[in-house]
């Protein structure tokens, strides 16, 4: 790496689980790029002057992780349209003394749930979480043609407000209801999405029972550390279609290194390796 070399990184809190840092290393290491990808542990309350200290350090930009993305999209001079939608960003770039925020998980995800094959045009989902990640996933369902979405949360006030928001931006039909209402939520859904942090290393285990849930729905979990976590174990012990976060996580990826290096890479079966061989270290 030279004195010339074009540096990003990920901001989240904690950060050391993210495999951003591998997945952006590859492609570097690929292409034989003058470039590098560092991981970044910051607070909350530090965002902001963290933020300006990179951008006065000649960075390109960050990508942003729990729990920045919806503080990162306040703090940015321009947004593009499905950031604006969800109200967060998971990618800012530094430009002309502006910081310009993104939001590029909609787009892995439902390119990740194209990929496993999952069709789900004029059927039910059921969604966990109400955050950043959460508001992406709407999105994403959106995409691929979802009727309707069921939105459960433990604070069933936080995802009021997130279907209040989204509700005249989207055709699907969104509701909320309370995790105490998975029963009924579950009934006739066709895909399950856990957008939470619920499961993740380090974090609380998502206890639900798929009992509810009919046989012939997918389960999605955002989460890619562990890579099978409880809640798809428990899925696949029962049947259903799995798919794990690292899709999701690499195809989000693809715009952010354009971005930063000015180079589009491509997801292949090579990268998706790689990840899981970082996972095991």
């Amino acid at each position: 790496m030279s004195g010339k070399a074009k540096v990003a990184g990920i901001i989240g809190w904690p950060v050391a689980h993210s495999l951003s840092p591998a997945l952006h290393g590859f492609w570097l290491a690929a292409r034989e790029i003058d470039g590098a990808y560092v991981p970044l542990a910051v607070r909350r309350e530090d965002l902001s002057g963290v933020l300006k200290g990179l951008q006065d350090a000649g960075f390109k930009g960050v990508n942003l992780t729990v729990p920045h993305k919806e503080a990162g999209f306040a703090l940015a001079h321009e947004t593009d349209d499905a950031a604006r939608v969800a109200g967060a960003v998971n990618l800012l770039i530094f430009e002309n003394g502006k910081i310009k925020g993104r939001n590029t998980d909609s787009i892995g995800l439902a390119a990740s749930l194209r990929d496993a094959g999952i069709a789900i045009t004029g059927e039910t989902a059921v969604l966990l979480g109400a955050g950043g990640a959460a508001r992406a996933a709407v999105l994403a369902l959106e995409t691929l043609g979802v009727r309707e979405i069921r939105i459960l949360n433990r604070n069933v006030s936080r995802a009021e407000v997130m279907s209040a928001s989204l509700a005249p931006k989207i055709r699907a039909r969104l509701s909320v209801q309370a995790l105490s209402d998975w029963t009924t939520a579950a009934s006739n859904a066709k895909l399950l999405l856990n957008a939470t942090s619920a499961g993740m290393s380090g974090h609380e285990k998502l206890n639900l029972n798929l009992d509810p849930l009919p046989a012939d729905a997918a389960v999605c979990d955002i989460v890619y550390n562990p890579l099978e976590t409880d809640l798809l174990k428990h899925a696949k012990a029962r049947g259903h279609k799995t798919i794990d976060g690292l899709g999701m996580l690499m195809h989000q990826a693809v715009p952010a290194f354009e971005a930063f290096y000015g180079v589009t890479p491509k997801v292949t079966p090579e990268l998706r390796r790689h990840l899981e061989a970082a996972l095991k270290q």
